[in-house]
């Protein structure tokens, strides 16, 4: 059996490679990832636009706020309360509104230095999600829930032992819970610390919109070498606007600016901020790209192998030479499997050649215009090359399997057009709602686009995490097994239909 189907594959590999057509077709395929990514790469300029920030784990960041701080030199600790956190959102350009932001944030950080990217841990307050602990942009812990007001005060405490840095939290200022100990490595002998207020804009169904917070501190104490130890909470304290000129700031709304007022002898302080401390999402960072952007190519090059796929068996139907075909071999589903073996071997090995050129071309071409394309693992990397080859030559077996069943080209290729190349375009129109786009993204076959997800989202970070932006609802090798799916219950149908119908 082994050697009859091994001689059934060699027919249908002499009759692929003998069709100048289809050798073409390949190679068109292969070459349109190439070209796409040429054409990205060459017409994109973000030349002249500020650094992306990087955090300590290489990641790109937002770490934009409004720092109320002073030098903490070796270990200390800071203490205060929370009595307020009031967020406006515009409803119009200068008409701003109270609304709620989730995440927004008030509380108390040491940082290494206001330089963004620069390592740091934080305890907070926040819009909807209780007391947090943060650390170094992507770390985040839960700490007392609900929300914070003047009759349910915070009370935030940071200790640091050189790296080590532990946030407490406390309802009453007697019993402190302790929300979590990290190290934060690179602090330095001399850190800045004190309060912070970050205000992330307001996603909604009105769109991102830039928002700002302002928080009530109370009964600020410090312990340790801080700058200003000697005048007590009321000492030299110095704020400023982190990040104002980065590409991720989120912008405060028209005519308004971060600012603190207080510093008083009761340690009192108000403190209005915008942006945000957190990691770098697609939708925030304007001038950021990913490797799927770079890979437009493969929905070109899709288009070509759903073909490929559908004549490599609808042309012999055509020409009435199916009856030649199938007496020639041994078996009707036997032939059916040579040519999906034949067809799909050429087509990975196309889409692979393709993809293993247009990335590394893709990211070269984008960096030297100025185009920050977010970091992706080598491993990553092969996946979504090798992901992309399955993908295609998933899709050539699927035409050539609805081909079998529709035995006419033109049915065929609309059918498989629509249920793959069709979802794909909804997904990518940017108003699509989210609820839709993730639909389409997890039962129909596009999902096997998934492949080329290479962004994390994060549950601390509000953003539009939907297909168009990069963000799958499915992992890649489920959203392809979605695919796969289908192409193999196509295959059964084909291989049935064969038997029964074609005499």
């Amino acid at each position: 059996m082994t050697a009859t189907l091994a001689h059934v594959v060699h027919a249908e590999w002499t009759k692929f490679r003998t069709v100048r057509g289809w050798v073409i077709g390949m190679v068109v395929a292969a070459l349109m990832p190439v070209l796409f990514a040429l054409l990205v790469g060459v017409s994109s300029d973000q030349k002249g636009s500020p650094p992306v920030p990087i955090g300590p784990g290489g990641e790109p960041v937002t770490d934009s706020f409004y720092f109320v701080h002073q030098p903490l030199t070796g270990n200390g600790s800071i203490t205060v309360s929370v009595s307020a956190l009031r967020s406006t959102i515009p409803e119009r350009p200068g008409d701003l509104r109270p609304g709620t932001v989730p995440w927004a944030k008030a509380g108390i950080i040491i940082k290494e230095s206001t330089r963004q990217g620069s390592p740091y841990a934080a305890i907070m307050v926040t819009g909807s999600h209780g007391v947090r602990m943060q650390d170094n942009y992507v770390n985040d812990t839960a700490g007392l829930p609900g929300p914070v007001s003047a009759a349910s005060v915070r009370r935030l405490r940071l200790d640091r032992s050189g790296e080590v840095i532990t946030g407490y939290a406390s309802a009453d200022g007697t019993r402190w819970t302790k929300v979590g100990t990290v190290r934060v490595r690179g602090l330095g002998p001399t850190a800045q610390g004190g309060l912070f207020v970050a205000s992330p804009p307001s996603v909604d169904g009105m769109g991102t919109r830039g928002s700002v917070s302002t928080a009530v501190f109370g009964d600020l104490r410090i312990r340790g070498r801080w700058a200003g130890a000697g005048a007590g909470a009321g000492g030299d304290w110095t704020g400023d606007q982190v990040g104002a000129e980065s590409p991720s700031f989120s912008g405060y709304p028209r005519n308004t600016s971060g600012s603190f007022t207080g510093a008083g002898s009761d340690g009192s302080f108000t403190v209005t901020g915008a942006g945000d401390i957190a990691p770098a999402v697609r939708d925030t960072l304007p001038t950021g790209g990913t490797l799927g952007e770079i890979l437009t190519g493969t929905f070109a090059a899709l288009i070509v192998v759903i073909v490929v796929g559908a004549l490599f068996i609808t042309t012999e139907y055509r020409k009435n030479l199916i009856h030649v075909t199938l007496a020639a071999g041994p078996g009707r589903s036997r032939v059916l499997v040579a040519k999906a073996l034949v067809l799909g071997g050429v087509t990975f090995a196309a889409g692979f050649a393709g993809a293993a050129v247009a990335v590394p071309l893709g990211e070269r071409l984008a960096r030297a215009n100025g185009v920050y394309i977010f970091p992706v693992a080598s491993s990553a990397e092969l996946r979504v090359e090798l992901g992309i080859a399955a993908l295609l030559a998933t899709a050539s077996v699927l035409a050539l399997c609805v081909g079998t069943v529709f035995r006419h080209s033109a049915g065929a290729v609309t059918t498989v057009f629509v249920a793959i190349v069709l979802p794909h375009l909804l997904i990518a129109i940017p108003f699509m709602p989210a609820s839709v786009s993730n639909w389409l993204a997890r039962v129909t076959p596009g999902a096997a686009f998934a492949v080329q997800q290479t962004l994390v989202p994060y549950h601390q970070v509000t953003s539009n995490y939907t297909p168009y932006y990069g963000y799958y609802p499915l992992a890649p090798w489920a959203g392809f097994a979605v695919l796969a799916g289908y192409a193999v219950a196509s295959l059964a149908a084909a291989a049935l239909l064969l038997r029964r119908r074609d005499a």
